[in-house]
Order: structure tokens, then sequence, then C-alpha cells
């Protein structure tokens, strides 16, 4: 091959022809509703779930004087369920909207990642997105997870526009979007503060020279703090709360970093290790590529974990809450086509990598659809209430487990009596008399009562008879 034509290959990335582009991102979105909208209601609603449903059943008043009184999650999310519920309250409704903008997040993707660098890595990175099994997961889950992601990665666009021309508007519609994913989800924060600060770094020499430039960035802040405020405040009530003792769940220190890294890799070590290779490799071109794109990726990433490391010791923390790292952890691993582009001399590169991404998704297709991965409370409360007689007492251990499992059972259709426990104390209080007393029990127990005595206190005065996957039924002696 002459020298002539390596020059034209390491330099030239229209990889995909123009008229191609719209018609493989309007494919990938439509392999995206599809993965993501196929048996939607097929899992049981698990705890979080039934939680949606019951606080979006409140007015929007109440849903707002929920998180105000101590609910951890904004209120934006459940008054858009409450609407929803106008259309039902099953599965598929609940989990509608997640879904679908779980979808739209894939035209999102692709755009912030042409912003970002080009085309290709907008593909890539919307590849990634759609057959992520990470995201179908909590695409299909009737949580804020999905819709926070969406509005971020919205927000993202923007916010990359503005940070090359520092255009007032582009300032602003990222401070909109970014205040709406906030009121999606508190962990919202962490990366639009990491945004700013971002901006700030780079913006430093120029408002040095001359202040005005910093009047677009000021802007944005003020427009974000305006809409805001309210769930600011909130915000920093909530976080004295629950800080106020230690987390009674979720993951600490360095296993933040790994357990999410491995999450947002399908739930796999060894595509986990894959994919860290190819976001170093990207790491790597961006740096050479200059434009402060290696420092955004570094800056965003670490900035996020280190934060995200120290909340840890103080507050519940699972990997579900940093979503948004999907955004820059992919854009960084498209952006290393690049460098296989040149090294190969090849131009099938970019559909390589987009193949890739499907490929190591198929053996989490070929189970997710058909076998149950949430708490099954669906069948576990029609098991109970072939059991139960009128007048049984039916005692949920820890207390806050009745709200998936009434959900589904109705103790008055059922004909008998609810109680709540959290510990064995709890639990010595009831009062059989001759009644027949039945505890539903999960796991969480150990949170509630981490010294394990309720546990003993099962050993010695019930016995199990039955169990669905995390559910367990004991019946009294």
């Amino acid at each position: 091959m002459s020298n002539k034509r390596k020059k034209h290959v390491v330099t030239d990335y229209n990889i995909v022809s123009d008229d191609k582009y719209y018609w493989i991102i309007g494919g990938l979105t439509l392999i995206a509703l599809i993965l993501r909208f196929y048996n939607l209601g097929f899992n049981s609603l698990w705890l979080d779930e039934a939680t949606t449903s019951m606080i979006s059943s409140k007015s929007f008043m109440q849903i707002w004087e929920t998180t105000v009184s101590g609910e951890f999650n904004p209120p934006l999310f459940y008054w858009i369920e409450h609407v929803m519920l106008a259309f039902g309250n099953s599965e598929f409704v609940l989990r509608f909207i997640p879904a679908l903008l779980g979808t739209a997040t894939i035209p999102m993707v692709y755009y912030a990642g042409k912003e970002f660098l080009d085309r290709n890595v907008g593909l890539i990175a919307a590849s990634a997105f759609t057959f992520s099994p990470f995201l179908i997961v909590y695409s299909q889950e009737a949580r804020a997870y999905s819709s926070m992601l969406f509005f971020i990665t919205a927000a993202t666009i923007f916010y990359l526009i503005a940070l090359r021309t520092n255009n007032l508007k582009n300032w602003i519609i990222f401070g909109i979007l970014s205040a709406i994913a906030f009121w999606c989800h508190f962990y919202a924060m962490v990366i639009v503060v990491s945004y700013v600060i971002y901006a700030i770094m780079i913006y430093i020499k120029e408002i040095r020279k001359d202040a005005n430039y910093a009047k677009p960035l000021l802007a944005m802040i003020g427009t974000f703090s305006v809409l805001s405020l309210p769930l600011i405040l909130v915000t920093i009530q909530l976080f004295g709360l629950r800080t106020s003792s230690a987390p009674s769940f979720g993951i600490k220190g360095i296993d933040v970093v790994i357990e999410t890294f491995r999450q947002v890799s399908g739930f796999s070590d060894i595509i986990m290790g894959l994919f860290i290779v190819l976001f170093c490799v990207g790491l790597f071109r961006a740096y050479f590529i200059g434009d402060n794109k290696f420092t955004f990726l570094l800056w965003v990433t670490s900035s996020i974990f280190i934060i995200s490391y120290v909340l840890s010791f103080i507050i519940p923390m699972v990997p579900r809450y940093l979503q948004f790292l999907n955004i820059v952890f992919f854009i960084g691993i498209a952006t290393s086509y690049r460098v296989f582009a040149t090294l190969l001399n090849n131009k099938n590169v970019v559909y390589l990598m987009m193949f890739i991404f499907f490929i190591i998704s198929v053996p989490f297709f070929m189970t997710y659809y058909t076998v149950e991965t949430k708490d099954n409370w669906r069948d576990f409360s029609t098991s109970v209430s072939q059991i139960t007689k009128n007048g049984d007492y039916v005692v949920y251990v820890p207390m806050y487990m009745q709200t998936p499992m009434e959900y589904y059972y109705s103790n008055k259709t059922d004909g008998t009596i609810t109680y709540g426990a959290y510990n064995m104390n709890d639990l010595m209080k009831i009062q059989k008399n001759n009644n027949s007393v039945y505890y539903i029990v999960t796991p969480d127990i150990s949170s509630t009562d981490p010294t394990g005595n309720a546990i003993k206190w099962f050993d010695n005065n019930a016995n199990l008879i039955g169990r669905d996957g995390n559910i367990f039924l004991f019946k009294g002696m």
C-alpha cells in the first residue's frame, strides 16, 4: 500500500457515508425500543417499584410533602407516574416512561458523541447504549434512573456545545436540562457539579483576562439554582437526615468503583476488563487529539468516582445511582476506534465495534426475558392467599416489605390481620392467641436487625414452609 493511501486512512474518519448515519441511528433506536419494551410486564414489581406505585397514587401536593418528610427521591418522576396511573396501575404502565426515555436516550448519546469528537464516536456510543444489559435492566424498572440519564445525556449535548462556543443560549439550555435531571434523581447533582468545575478549569485563563467571559456560565448556574432551589433546600435537609447514622445497605470504598464498572460492563468481569482497556486506549487517543478531550474524559470519570467513594461511607451507595457514568465511559471507549482504524487501515472498524457491543450482550438476552430477575411477589402473594384463612396473622419482616406484597395481596379480601416487625423485640410483642401466624421474611432483616437476634428467634419459634427466591414464608409454632 502506498504512503499516500496510508496517510489517507489515518486522517480520513468519514467512515460511514452521510446518508447512512441517520438510517443507522434510526435502526439502533428501533432495536432499543424492542429491547426495552419486550416483556416489559414480565417481572413482578419489587420493593422500590411498588414504592413508586404507592407514592405516585398520592396527589401532586402529597407527593411533594412525601419528599419533604423524608422520601429520598425527588418528586418529578412520581408526578409523571401519577399521570400515567390514569392508564392503569399495571407493571407495564408503571414501567412505560422508563422504557420510553431509555429508548429516546439512544439518539441523544449519538449527538453527545458527535459533539465530543465525530459521528463515528456517536454511533459506537449509541450502539453501546442500545445493547447495554445495565441500561436495559433499568429502562425496565419503574424508577427514575432512565429518566435522569435521558435528561443528563441531553444536557451533555448542550454542555459540549456551550463549552466550545461559550454561547449563552446553550449554557441556559444545559442549566434547564440539568435541573430537570436533578428533579428526577438527587444524584444527578454529582455530574452537574463535575461539569461545572471542569468548565471553570477550562475557562479560568479567559476569565482572568476578561471577567465578562464568565457571564454565560454564571447565567447557567443561576438558571439551575432558581429552578432547583426548593429541591436544593430539601436535599440539604435529607442529607443531614441520611448521614445521621451509618448506611444500612449499599457498597463502600473502592468497591463502588469496581462494582460500578462491572455492572456498566454488563455484569461481567471479563467484559469489564475489555471495556476498561478500550477506555484507556480511548484516553490515549484523546490525549493526542487535543482540545482538552483527554482532560474531560479523565476529569469527569475520576471526579464521579471520587465523590461517590467519599459519599459511600456516609450514605447508601449502589451502582444504579451512577447511570450517567455510561455517557463518558462509552464515549471514551468509542474514541478508541481511531487507534484501530489507523492500525488496521480498515474502515470497517466502526461497524466491528458496534457489532461487538451486540455480540457480547447475546448471553444476557438469552435469559433475561424469560427468567425472573426481581423478587417474585406476584406468585408469592398467590401462594400466601392459598395457605391463609380468615383471622390468620400475616407479619412482614421487615415491615416495609408490606409495600410490594400488598401491591398483589389484599388482607381485606383474604380476611387476614397484618403486622410489621423490624427486630426480635417487635416479634415478641405480637400476641398470637389461637390464630395461625405467618411471617414473610426477606434478607433485609439483616439491615434492620444487624444483631442477628431476629433470625435466631425464627430458629426457635417458627418453621420455614415456603420460599420464592429471596422471599421466605415461616409459620409460627
